[in-house]
Order: C-alpha cells, then structure tokens, then sequence
C-alpha cells in the first residue's frame, strides 16, 4: 500500500513525464505516442517505475529498451522541470504495461465461455 505522500509524489511524475513524452518523444521514439499510465515510487521516493503504453509501434519490448536507454537523460529533463518541488530525483526503470492486451484477452475468453453456455442450453432446450 503506498502511502498519500508516495501517490501525490507519483502523480507528480505521472504529469511531468507525460509533459515530457508528449513534447519530446519524437526523438527517442518518432512515429510512436507514448502514454504514461502508471508510476510507482519507493517508499523513500528514491525510485520509481514508470509504465508506459505504446500506440503505432509493432516491437513494445525495443520501443521499452529504447526508452530505457534515454532514462539518465529524460531524468535529467525531469529534473529541471520539478527541481522546485523535489528534494531528490528518482531513478526511473520504464516497463511496458500490457493491461489493455489482458483485458481484450479475458474478453474473449468471458465471450467463449458465454457463447459455450448459450450453445449447451440450446442443446438442452431441444431435447424433449
């Protein structure tokens, strides 16, 4: 459980980088939109991972790597953007959040299963 100061902190983060993203993104990434959905920082706030969702990109994992290899600098980048407000920069790790792609896959697995049902009780309501 994060505690209020982690979540405000994280959120912080959320928007700064997000800022970030959206106005230099291109040039880690071009052609790529590159979401900020969620952000997780330790409880000494020193650390904080990043999950980013990608749209326009068929590789997630070298578009993360990618991303992982410009941290120190986009660090850099948040850094004089909050340096009022932080007493220390975390170090960033960027992963990739696949939460969409379980989503449509547990849809289609309720959807098979609803469609398995409603064939078996066809069946059923046939038989005298």
């Amino acid at each position: 459980m994060e505690s209020k100061r982690q979540q405000k902190f994280a959120g912080l983060l959320q928007e700064e980088l997000a800022a970030i993203f959206q106005r230099e993104g291109a040039a880690y990434l071009p052609n790529t939109l590159v979401t900020i959905t969620k952000v997780r920082v330790s409880p000494d706030l020193a650390v904080a991972k990043v999950y980013l969702s990608f749209l326009n990109t068929n590789n997630t994992s070298l578009s993360v790597a990618t991303v992982n290899s410009h941290a120190s600098e986009i660090r850099y980048k948040l850094g004089s953007r909050i340096r009022h407000q932080a007493r220390v920069i975390p170090t960033l790790s960027f992963f990739v959040d696949d939460t969409n792609e379980y989503v449509e896959h547990m849809d289609k697995i309720f959807n098979k299963i609803a469609k398995d049902r409603k064939e078996t009780d066809e069946e059923t309501d046939e038989q005298p």
